[in-house]
């Protein structure tokens, strides 16, 4: 395949184009936050995203390199089909359950990350337990998407795979090291379109290629190969849903959601762009889910790819890029190929910027120096963007499978942080004592089933095991629920048992060595002033809004609640008198 210098040119101005808007976006912006507040606009702006650039960055955040190929590769590969393509709708869920439940009381707090609530209840000690699954998630994330779009840019304009991956990191960490979430949310914006455009014009031009098939026909007809809808075994239901409701409930505790919430305007706003986005995620997924189909209705001996097919060459997790390539124009497919650069971009900029967030807030500020400047926490925010965009990248050149990394990303969410949110926003009573607990246990429960995406043989078996053809052990049994449930219940007997111990006086005070139960409101715990600062935000309801400095349509997108519950908040009177 010969190397294309109009792919290449059209790669470089996308690029450039995304960079400027970007830098832009940081200059735009660059006084908001009073003095002293800089590294939380960084972090969650204004708190003055509105509901059409809030949309935009959320679903974008979701639609990445790893949605769309992932989901194309699901419906193309005949032991799966669109059955299997269980992420569209799981994630789409999850921004919906997210809305419904969570999005209120966490942007109604006034936190700034998602481990803020974990800090005040449990202390900072379990805060940095947390960190450690949260940062493993959006690395794998990271590095999913990353790894999608090195292959698609190799595919399309024939350039080495690590080149391509690394140029793309540098471009996305740059703009995110300039801007934080206000060059994130407006180069979301222009991607978002980007995706949408660049995909729907893709597919006509793919499906009316002379070796496709009605796909109509081949999703229910064994053409050149099983139907493209697939189908579930009996034998495979409990494994179904067990992915699934890691997709969904795994898809909520994600700081890169909760940035975006933390943003808003509101926490009516918060609600609203979370189901926005839900719908954004669903309509993103349909260009792909085509593609998918298409690569399955294809005599691929009929057009320049030739023999065998991609599932044979085990290229079946590039089968968006290699539809654009053989199925479409030179000029579609460039055009295509910016799209899919796009979702990458979108998606890898929210993750670096979401572990950078957690680590210069949770774990230097509120952990190892309370008493840093916002000067240095800034620098630190901008130290770790660096670093963990470099992780991800290195992580994205040895990816092999862009789903299974996917998967892997949200198991530790799913089974250790979403139990323990719910613990801390839903259950009264939990303690330090009792996450602990939880925590452990899901994550010895999680490893012990072992993982075949890394090898890991499992200590436990469940029933309905077997061993596959590369003698690894599969476990249908649904474990990731089991050990999510198992953590979930644990943190509750855990911590109500201690509870019961120290104040019936069956255990002496001296022995809660973690101040959770007898010292509760020892230094340890960090209280509501540590983490929420009352000029800031009003504690029981609505912050009031800085003047916006992101782009709005009509003043349908101002905040006109917060303004009036101002003046009736006793909080903020009693600073005025103070």
């Amino acid at each position: 395949m010969a190397f294309h210098v109009e792919g290449l040119v059209a790669i470089v101005v996308f690029y450039l184009a995304i960079l400027a808007v970007g830098i832009w976006a940081a200059w735009k912006t660059k006084n908001t936050g009073s003095e002293g507040d800089r590294s939380e606009a960084i972090i969650v702006g204004g708190r003055d995203i509105g509901l059409l650039v809030g949309g935009f960055t959320m679903t974008a955040t979701w639609v990445g390199g790893g949605y769309i190929n992932g989901t194309a590769e699901a419906v193309y590969v005949p032991d799966y089909g669109l059955a299997w393509a269980q992420a569209p709708i799981g994630y789409s869920l999850s921004l919906v359950l997210g809305g419904l439940f969570f999005a209120k009381p966490m942007r109604s707090k006034g936190y700034v990350t998602m481990l803020d609530p974990f800090q005040q209840l449990y202390g900072k000690r379990m805060g940095g337990l947390l960190f450690i699954p949260a940062l493993m998630g959006e690395m794998f994330w990271a590095a999913a998407i990353f790894s999608a779009l090195g292959a698609t840019i190799s595919v399309i304009i024939d350039i080495n795979v690590n080149i391509s991956v690394i140029i793309s990191a540098l471009i996305a960490t740059l703009y995110t090291l300039v801007g934080g979430v206000y060059s994130v949310a407006y180069t979301d914006v222009v991607q978002l379109f980007c995706i949408f455009l660049g995909l729907w014009i893709s597919v006509p031009f793919a499906m009316s290629h002379p070796a496709v098939t009605d796909i109509g026909l081949t999703a229910v007809h064994h053409v050149y190969q099983a139907p493209w809808l697939g189908s579930i075994n009996s034998l495979d239901i409990y494994t179904w849903l067990d992915n699934f409701f890691l997709l969904t409930l795994g898809g909520i505790p994600w700081q890169a959601y909760f940035q975006r919430v933390l943003s808003s305007s509101s926490a009516t706003y918060a609600q609203v762009l979370s189901f926005l986005a839900a719908f954004g995620c669903l309509v993103m997924a349909i260009p792909a889910v085509l593609i998918g189909a298409i690569g399955a209705s294809t005599a691929w001996n009929q057009t320049e790819y030739g023999v065998p097919d991609p599932k044979s060459k085990k290229e079946a997790d590039m089968i968006l890029p290699i539809v654009l390539q053989y199925l479409c124009p030179v000029y579609i497919s460039f055009f295509g190929l910016g799209a899919v650069s796009a979702a990458v971009m979108s998606s890898a900029d929210s993750s670096i910027l979401s572990a950078s967030s957690m680590f210069a807030r949770n774990i230097y500020q509120l952990t190892f120096r309370q008493n840093a400047s916002d000067r240095e926490i800034v620098w630190v925010i901008r130290i770790t963007v660096l670093l963990f965009g470099a992780s991800a990248t290195a992580m994205a050149l040895l990816a092999s499978s862009v789903y299974g990394l996917w998967y892997l990303s949200s198991d530790l969410i799913y089974i250790i942080i979403f139990p323990q949110l719910l613990c801390v926003l839903f259950i009264k009573g939990t303690n330090t004592y009792g996450a602990i607990a939880g925590y452990l246990f899901g994550l010895v429960l999680r490893i012990t089933g072992g993982e075949p995406y890394l090898y890991l043989q499992p200590l436990i078996f469940y029933p309905g095991w077997y061993q596959d053809d590369n003698n690894l052990y599969i476990q249908r049994f649904p474990f990731k629920t089991l050990a999510m449930l198992t953590s979930f219940f644990t943190n509750v007997i855990v911590s109500y048992l201690a509870k019961y111990l120290f104040e019936s006086g069956t255990l002496p005070p001296k022995l809660d060595f973690l101040d959770a139960v007898v010292a509760r409101y020892s230094r340890e715990h960090m209280d509501k002033a540590t983490l929420v600062k009352s000029d800031n935000i009003v504690l029981n309801e609505l912050a009031p809004v800085n003047p916006r400095h992101s782009l709005t349509l009509s003043s349908t997108f101002t905040n006109k609640e917060a303004f009036n519950y101002v003046d009736s908040s006793p909080e903020l009177s009693n600073t005025e008198d103070n």
